[in-house]
């Protein structure tokens, strides 16, 4: 056996009775190839990030720009697709109802969800990773002739429509609440079915957010409709954690993600394929507590 040193000193040939061998005595250029390997293949967990030993279930809900389950598109959809690359962990997709996902939540059967807002029931049984924040609006009936708010509590005609499990900003909540203890609430799983019973004057009134636009927008709607602004600040949205399902050691390192996703602009870009980059402004930019 005979060693050989090349030039610089960067590989020895080892030379034995059943042939050559080539070592190499850097040890950086195997740490470059793990490196290489945990980004490209899906499953192998970054050093500190996601463990990735088994697989998790994420949920989206059909919502305006948010998710469409016609196009398999959204900002919602564009997020997680970032997220799961990021984590290089293995997450199932599905779709469900927002009332379903909360539940599976709450039960530890779901991980995450997404575009979630919080209050002291939720957070007795999830988490949240912030990456966006907006107002809410009430959508109106121009022939219910009312533009203030205790106009609508004290009508007894006015009926709101609201999304199964959904919650709002303060303002849209006890409104919500006042009106459901009046059994003037409809309730539905989504929002094609209040826009039409809006359409049938059914409900004189639903809750909005900027993702609806393109559908308020089409002229059958917009001609019968105005839109009324709740005078409350944004609430933050997103990302939610389902803490039966998951530590919170591990609920800080998708959260570290989805900080690292806005650091970088990522979110603001998402948002710019749906928004005017001035919008997208309003919504990406906030500060919220964790």
């Amino acid at each position: 056996m005979h060693t050989d040193a090349h030039e610089g000193g960067r590989i020895s040939v080892i030379s034995i009775a059943g042939g050559t061998v080539i070592r190499r005595r850097f040890v950086h250029i195997a740490s470059v190839c793990s490196m290489l390997l945990a980004t490209c293949i899906p499953g192998v967990a970054h050093a500190g990030g996601p463990d990735c030993s088994r697989p998790y279930t994420l949920a989206l809900h059909d919502h305006g720009l948010l998710y469409s389950a016609n196009t398999d598109t959204g900002i919602d959809k564009d997020f997680a697709d970032e997220l799961i690359r990021r984590s290089g962990c293995k997450v199932g997709v599905s779709l469900m109802s927002r009332a379903r996902i909360w539940q599976l939540i709450e039960s530890g059967a779901l991980d995450f969800s997404l575009s979630g807002i919080a209050n002291p029931e939720r957070r007795r049984f999830a988490s949240f990773a912030w990456y966006f924040s907006n107002k809410y609006y009430l959508l109106v009936r121009k022939d219910a002739a009312m533009r203030q708010l205790s106009e609508f509590e004290r009508s007894e005609n006015f009926r709101l429509g609201v999304i199964r499990s959904f919650r709002y900003s303060d303002s849209a909540n006890r409104l919500v609440d006042k009106l459901a203890a009046a059994n003037r609430v409809t309730q539905a799983g989504g929002l094609d079915p209040l826009y039409q019973a809006l359409m049938a004057n059914r409900i004189q009134g639903m809750i909005m957010e900027p993702f609806d636009y393109p559908v308020v927008e089409e002229k059958h709607i917009r001609d019968v409709t105005s839109i009324i602004e709740f005078n409350d600040p944004s609430v933050p949205h997103g990302l939610i954690m389902s803490n039966k399902a998951l530590s919170q050691s591990e609920r800080e390192k998708w959260r570290a993600l989805v900080e690292e996703m806005r650091a970088d602009g990522t979110v603001r870009r998402i948002f710019e394929k749906y928004f005017s980059p001035s919008l997208a402004a309003t919504m990406v930019d906030f500060q919220a507590e964790p």
